[in-house]
């Protein structure tokens, strides 16, 4: 057995042998087809991560523009919104601005709160005075009082008692010539 492992550690010697070829340098023979199948192979081993990498980006993409369609859909519907918004805040205002014109029983009663202050002699009568004489409550007298100041401006003026200020009196302007 020893002779058998000093014959084949003489084989492995530092010279090289005669009939060795590196295997870079070693001859095949393929066909043609065989050619085309190893080349075949090697580029769709080599193109397929490209392709996998494309469908995924395709796929992103897809889905950012339907993302965006979406967006895009709700920024319209908020701008009709904020258009109808502004549209009722323009009416508001418009009505707001609008003056609010008596109706006839109330130009009625702001003329017998007329007549009736320049009967009296003192030419000033309580709110609550008024509210009697007209038979009507607190909400319609203010509006009838309003009608009045407005038809004759600077004629009336509303006065607070001085020992009660809860109290208020509708008083008649002398007029200075």
């Amino acid at each position: 057995m020893i002779d058998v492992v000093d014959t084949r550690i003489k084989a492995f010697g530092t010279s090289p042998k005669t009939d060795f070829v590196s295997p870079s340098e070693q001859l095949i023979t393929l066909t043609i087809g065989q050619l085309q199948d190893l080349v075949t192979q090697a580029v769709e081993k080599t193109i397929q991560p490209l392709q996998d990498r494309i469908s995924s980006l395709e796929d992103k993409t897809a889905a950012l523009e339907e993302e965006n369609a979406a967006l895009i859909a709700t920024q319209e519907t908020q701008a009709d919104n904020q258009f109808i918004q502004l549209q009722l805040i323009h009416d508001l205002r418009g009505a707001a601005k609008k003056e609010v014109q008596p109706g006839n029983k109330t130009k009625d009663r702001a003329k017998r709160i007329n007549n009736y202050m320049l009967s009296r002699s003192d030419h000033k009568a309580s709110f609550e005075a008024l509210r009697g004489f007209l038979e009507v409550n607190a909400v319609l007298l203010n509006l009838a009082i309003a009608a009045l100041m407005k038809d004759a401006p600077g004629q009336y003026a509303i006065v607070k008692d001085r020992s009660d200020k809860r109290k208020r009196f509708l008083a008649v302007i002398p007029k200075i010539s």
